[in-house]
């Protein structure tokens, strides 16, 4: 087994890491089906978040959210990435937030939706009636997570 010595600053303290570890990781997201949904899903619409689709994915499976959820609210907000500012491709806080990377604001939000004290406990409609109020706002998110895949059901089911 092959290991790698990884020092970091002035301070840090050397960590041993398994290059096995991290090759298996990275070959499993890139062979991960639920990446390859999220990269067609915006390249058939055209949508420059295509790049980041392990990004949402990481962010979805960290925080313990539907997959399909992330990518969804930002066709809804953005376009799928068409139209934003401030690296806010979810519209987040009216637009107001501002994240030094789309990264950044795709964990941030990740993080808001299944932390925070707002939409901690709710299941998938209570979260999206949190995010927006508008009535019509659960259904055009889920419409777009049933063409991502519809059969996919995890944490909630899709109505």
């Amino acid at each position: 087994m092959r290991k790698v010595l990884l020092a970091g600053g002035l301070f840090a303290s050397p960590v041993l890491v398994n290059v096995g570890q991290i090759t298996a990781k990275a070959d499993t997201a890139l062979h991960d089906s639920r990446l390859q949904k999220i990269e067609q899903f915006f390249a058939d619409r055209d949508c420059p978040l295509r790049d980041s689709a392990a990004v949402f994915l990481e962010a979805a499976d960290r925080n313990d959210l539907d997959w399909r959820l992330l990518p969804s609210i930002s066709m809804v907000e953005s376009s799928g990435g068409k139209d934003y500012r401030n690296n806010n491709v979810f519209g987040w806080d009216s637009c107001r937030e501002s994240f030094s990377s789309v990264g950044e604001g795709i964990h941030y939000v990740a993080s808001q939706l299944a932390n925070s004290k707002l939409y901690k406990d709710k299941n998938l409609d209570g979260k999206l009636r949190t995010y927006n109020a508008n009535p019509d706002y659960p259904h055009r998110v889920k419409a777009f997570m049933r063409v991502m895949d519809p059969g996919e059901k995890r944490h909630t089911a899709i109505n």
